[in-house]
């Protein structure tokens, strides 16, 4: 199936062609493509709302069937954070609201692509900055193009951070090394990203969305109840002591002994042929 998610007719920088975010189902794995109205792919009033739209029913469809998730972005770069232009409005005409797209969008979004049961794929062309570095922390696995280029770039207009970018990095890359990247807003390159751990694989430039496509169908076809429990393994990792996480895990290998991927793993290892995973 395919569904588009908000689309307008018309980006809002008069060049023709819908803008949104694209929502598609293939095979078991869901894409959400950015297609901003420049090529930032902005996060203006529409594009938030329709990525949280997409984010909702990314999550209803994985109790339908989806087992991996991939998002992506049409244009040269993935996404350069909130719309300044907008905010400047918003600013000078109501600068009570001005920042109620933290608790109505933002913070719905981080939340409901961290608490996603499935692997979630991000792949990054061109700049990732402020709020599409938050978007971009939430994946679990992360692909960047050479050429592709990361900043926090809050501090430099005056802010601190949001969409969860400071304790992302901070568990990620450690407080002293954030701190550098937050403070002095450094930018870092892709194979920075890559050698510090926050991007799995380096590809060529254009050639990250069919990498992270493929990834995403690699994983879509895996153990689907093993990638759930250990995204939960992993999700509470920082934070539990270690006789409960080994008695956790304990639990959680007896419950995974008892599904048919297990079994067909095990048959499959002894007959010296590759699994055929059916996601239970």
């Amino acid at each position: 199936m395919a569904v588009t998610e908000g689309v307008a007719g018309r980006a809002q920088d008069g060049h023709p062609g819908p803008y949104g975010v694209a929502y598609d189902v293939t095979d078991a794995v869901a894409v959400i493509e950015l297609r901003g109205p420049a090529s930032g792919n902005t996060l203006d009033t529409h594009m938030r709302g329709a990525l949280l739209m997409a984010a909702r029913r990314l999550t209803t469809d994985t109790a339908r069937g989806v087992r991996a998730a991939l998002i992506t972005a049409r244009g040269k770069h993935f996404c350069a954070g909130q719309d300044l232009r907008e905010h400047a409005r918003l600013l000078e005409a109501a600068p009570t609201t001005a920042f109620a797209n933290i608790p109505n969008d933002y913070n719905p979004l981080v939340k409901e692509l961290h608490a996603l049961p499935v692997p979630l794929v991000v792949a990054v062309e061109g700049a990732c900055v402020g709020a599409g570095l938050g978007i971009a922390l939430c994946a679990d696995v992360r692909v960047a193009a050479a050429g592709a280029r990361f900043a926090t770039a809050f501090t430099g207009i005056g802010l601190a951070s949001d969409t969860g970018v400071a304790r992302a990095l901070a568990r990620q890359l450690g407080p002293s090394r954030t701190a550098g990247i937050m403070l002095l807003g450094d930018q870092f390159s892709a194979r920075d990203a890559e050698h510090w751990g926050l991007v799995h694989r380096v590809v060529p430039d254009g050639s990250a969305a069919a990498e992270g496509l493929a990834l995403a169908h690699s994983l879509a076809d895996g153990p689907t109840a093993a990638h759930r429990e250990t995204k939960a393994l992993l999700r509470s990792a920082a934070t539990t002591p270690l006789p409960a996480a080994l008695e956790r895990e304990a639990v959680i290998q007896r419950r995974l002994g008892t599904t048919d991927d297990h079994h067909e793993a095990v048959a499959a290892f002894l007959e010296r042929r590759s699994p055929a995973f059916r996601g239970h």
